[in-house]
C-alpha cells in the first residue's frame, strides 16, 4: 500500500512539473535525448556558465542542443557571417565539444586570415583572469581579446553582405 502511495505522489509531482506553466524541465528537439532550446539568449547564457564569452555565437541562433557528454550543436537558418576582429564564417550547424572555458573541436566555424577562410578548430579560454581568448586556426593561434566577444554580433546572411558592401566593399 505505502508503494502505491509513493507511486502516486510522484506521477502527481511529474505532472505538475510538466504542466506548471513554468518550465522547470528542459525542453527535447523530437526524442533524441538531446536538451534544445530555442532562444538564442539560452546559449549565450550556457557559454558564460562554462566560462566563455556570450558573444562567440550571434544574436540570431535558430536553436542549440547540448547532450549529456558535452556534445553542443548550435543551428542557424542559413550560412552568416559576422565581424568580430576579423570576419567570422558560420556554417548552418556548428558542432563542438563544449567544457568548462572551451569549444574543443569546432566544426562548421571559419575564420578569415589575409583572404583565406581558416576553420577555426578550438577555442579556449585558459585563464579567464587574463582577459584573452585562444583560437586555434589550424595553422596558428591566435589570441584576441575576451572584450571583442562580450555582446553577441548580428549574423548575416553571406549573399546579404555582398550586396550590400559590393565586392569593392568586401575588399575584393
Amino acid at each position: 500500500m505505502e508503494l502505491q502511495k509513493l507511486n502516486t505522489l510522484l506521477l502527481f509531482t511529474l505532472s505538475l512539473l510538466i504542466l506548471s506553466p513554468f518550465n522547470f524541465l528542459p525542453q527535447c528537439d523530437g526524442g533524441d535525448g538531446d536538451d534544445t532550446a530555442t532562444s538564442s539568449s539560452s546559449i549565450h547564457d550556457l557559454l558564460q556558465s562554462q566560462g566563455l564569452p556570450p558573444g562567440l555565437f550571434p544574436k540570431n541562433v535558430k536553436s542549440f542542443s547540448l547532450d549529456d557528454d558535452g556534445h553542443l550543436e548550435v543551428h542557424f537558418e542559413q550560412p552568416c557571417m559576422a565581424r568580430f576582429e576579423s570576419r567570422v564564417k558560420f556554417d548552418t550547424v556548428v558542432r563542438a565539444n563544449l567544457s568548462y572555458g572551451g569549444l574543443i573541436g569546432v566544426e562548421g566555424l571559419s575564420q578569415e586570415e589575409l583572404f583565406l577562410w581558416l576553420p577555426v578548430k578550438d577555442i579556449i579560454v585558459s585563464d579567464p583572469s587574463s582577459g584573452l581568448i585562444l583560437f586555434n586556426i589550424v595553422v596558428a593561434l591566435k589570441q584576441l581579446s575576451f572584450s571583442l566577444f562580450e555582446d553577441p554580433p548580428i549574423c548575416k546572411p553571406q549573399g546579404f553582405i555582398v550586396e550590400e558592401l559590393g565586392r569593392k566593399g568586401m575588399g575584393y
